[in-house]
């Protein structure tokens, strides 16, 4: 498969594009009522856990990324946007790389999200223009959760289903919409258990290959339940790095109902050969 180790930029990272930065530098439930009970106790638990349910109501979104990843006292920043279908699981992000140490940038890296796999154009590393390299996303020890640059959007709302000890936190507002704010965390495990068939396998990776199964998380839900903007910090060690990565992931959800076509690459778009060490 085209997925091996490669040399970016002078840094030898695992493959994926979070990695890159570090080195250079249930799907169908029922909907919600016209008015979310605000969960304040045991409640929030559950309200919390319907999130998924409710973009599944929704149908569709924009949505904008951030992930942000810190390690040996470097910080760095891959930002991404796009749309995604929740109801199909698939969806298209353009992500951007930060510059590298002599302030060179990357061409944005598109990304295509699908039920078991990652889709990626410009991904350099001697991958011909005009292909695509795919990953299945279950044979990545985060599930992609972290390696693509930017987390599934729906992979992280189900990761809320393995939501426990989750508390109310106030009334606020997230791009221009009132909202409910809740913190907790959630354990992968019970998330995969729970989840969707897109989704399972990847989290269970994730759940495998995490520093920590427990994921603690901000998330805030609009009057019908849907998730307006959710943050996940996660653990992990890429295989690079002596210490562990620690990334905060953050994924803003708007427009919701927008067209969404996301049409995947044919076989002969796949690029099969091997990724060149530059």
């Amino acid at each position: 498969m085209a997925e091996r180790r490669f040399r970016r930029r002078g840094a030898v990272v695992a493959a994926g594009v979070a990695a890159c930065a570090v080195g250079a530098v249930s799907g169908c439930g029922s909907g919600h009522g016209a008015a979310l009970d605000d969960g304040r106790g045991e409640e929030a638990v559950e309200v919390v856990r319907r999130a998924a349910s409710a973009l599944v109501d929704a149908r569709s979104s924009k949505a904008r990324t951030s992930m942000e990843m810190a390690t040996g006292g470097t910080r760095v920043t891959i930002r991404g946007e796009g749309v995604y279908d929740f109801r199909r699981h698939v969806g298209r992000l353009k992500v951007l790389l930060p510059q590298d140490p002599a302030g060179d940038s990357s061409r944005p890296i598109t990304e295509l999200l699908a039920p078991g796999a990652l889709f990626m154009k410009n991904r350099g590393a001697g991958v011909p223009a005009d292909k695509w390299v795919r990953v299945e996303t279950a044979s990545m020890s985060d599930g992609n959760l972290v390696t693509g640059g930017a987390t599934d959007p729906f992979a992280a709302a189900e990761l809320l289903l393995g939501a426990e000890a989750v508390s109310y936190v106030g009334e606020e507002q997230v791009g221009g919409a009132d909202v409910t704010h809740y913190r907790g965390t959630a354990d992968l495990r019970r998330a995969a258990e729970l989840a969707s068939d897109g989704s399972r396998d990847s989290l269970a990776a994730a759940a495998k290959g995490f520093a920590t199964s427990k994921v603690p998380f901000d998330v805030y839900l609009d009057d019908e339940g849907r998730i307006r903007k959710v943050r996940h910090r996660f653990s992990f060690v890429n295989g690079q790095q002596k210490d562990a990565v620690d990334v905060a992931s953050t994924t803003l959800l708007f427009d919701f109902g927008v067209p969404v076509v996301v049409r995947l690459p044919d076989r002969d778009d796949i690029y099969a050969g091997r990724i060149a060490e530059e």
